[in-house]
């Protein structure tokens, strides 16, 4: 028999990145992402670097996408103007 998981959502949040790469306001207790990209692809990295327009891990217009690592060094960047992103934060 599987263990059963449970999840709670500890909140939402709404960035519009820019062309500087922006970090996320990580409520205490998070353990992963669902972020998803509205309007512009968007550009991430989680090595200490920043993301540019050009450089790191791309996540097209409407993917979810779903991450687990190292949120304080998840960084993100637009790669045009005008990215809508949204993240919803779990434990």
């Amino acid at each position: 028999m599987l263990a059963k998981t449970t999840t709670s959502n500890l909140g939402y949040q709404q960035i519009t990145p820019g062309a500087t790469s922006t970090a996320l306001t990580i409520p205490a207790g998070a353990r992963f992402i669902l972020i998803q990209s509205h309007t512009n692809p968007i550009r991430w990295r989680d090595d200490g670097t920043a993301p540019s327009a050009t450089i790191g891990m791309r996540i097209p217009v409407g993917v979810d996408f779903l991450y687990d690592g190292e949120l304080q060094k998840f960084r993100i960047i637009e790669e045009a103007t005008g990215a809508i992103v949204n993240i919803s934060y779990y434990a």
